[in-house]
């Protein structure tokens, strides 16, 4: 059994929590009266953290937007009707047929010719494959897993959706790391990947498709993913006791993925 069981998600919300102080020179050192200390803002992303690690419900209208447009996609690819819990309804706009998603309490709204193009290009492609492998580490096996959004037979797919979008945007995300290394454990060599970006605007129209490449080497990036995870482990064990969900310690109290 694994000492550990951690996904991509985990792994970039521990970056954001230590890039925290350049974060708050950045949107505060401008300013002689911050509305928060850095000490505060530290804390708030630790608890940001930690509340992601026990799987706290949290309510975030971008996110949603993301799993919606992210089903819509799924659904042409697949071709089939979109999970019970969206709502689509379909109709002309000014500017051609439109998509209206509801979910939870947010609507959203995409032109139909970006989610084909979107679905188009996966053509064929395996959606929402589960991936896991067992990454060795000095503190104990870990087994990394998750979700591959698009699996092509050369190349792994992440969809994104975001407000603004500048080149680079995902370098300190681990899903480029994390995925092809569960793939080549399994034995299969897929070490192209791709994060698909839909960049929407303040009115909720996509303004551009953006591309972010990476190419999975080894010798090279185990060694990044191992120093990451072990990072991650140090952060773990310092806060043993105010970690509920015990999924991340090997398996306890596991129901599901």
């Amino acid at each position: 059994m694994p000492k550990y069981r951690i996904y991509p998600t985990l792994l970039d919300s521990f970056t954001q929590y230590e890039r925290a102080e350049a974060d708050y020179e950045q949107y505060y050192g401008w300013s002689e009266n911050p509305s928060i200390s850095l000490e505060e803002f530290c804390a708030q992303r630790e608890k940001e953290l930690i509340d992601r690690i026990n799987r706290v419900p949290f309510e975030s209208e971008a996110a949603d937007r993301g799993t919606v447009f992210n089903e819509l996609v799924d659904c042409l690819v697949e071709r089939r009707q979109p999970r019970k819990d969206i709502t689509v309804e379909r109709y002309e706009g000014v500017n051609g047929a439109m998509v209206k998603a509801s979910f939870k309490d947010h609507e959203f709204i995409f032109p139909r010719h970006i989610i084909q193009s979107f679905a188009n290009y996966y053509h064929g492609a395996l959606t929402q494959q589960f991936v896991s492998a067992i990454l060795p580490t000095e503190y104990g096996d870990v087994e990394l897993y998750g979700f591959i959004d698009e699996l092509m037979p050369l190349s792994v797919h992440d969809i994104k959706t975001t407000g603004s979008y500048a080149v680079g945007k995902y370098y300190d995300h681990t899903q480029h790391l994390v995925y092809p290394y569960c793939l080549m454990q399994q034995g299969n060599e897929v070490f192209h990947f791709q994060y698909d970006i839909a960049v929407f605007n303040s009115k909720g129209a996509v303004d551009s498709i953006c591309n972010e490449v990476y190419l999975f080497r080894p010798e090279r990036d185990v060694p990044l993913l191992r120093e990451k995870v072990e990072a991650f482990i140090r952060f773990l064990e310092e806060h043993r006791s105010e970690i509920t969900d015990k999924k991340v310690f090997g398996g306890e109290n596991i129901t599901n993925h």
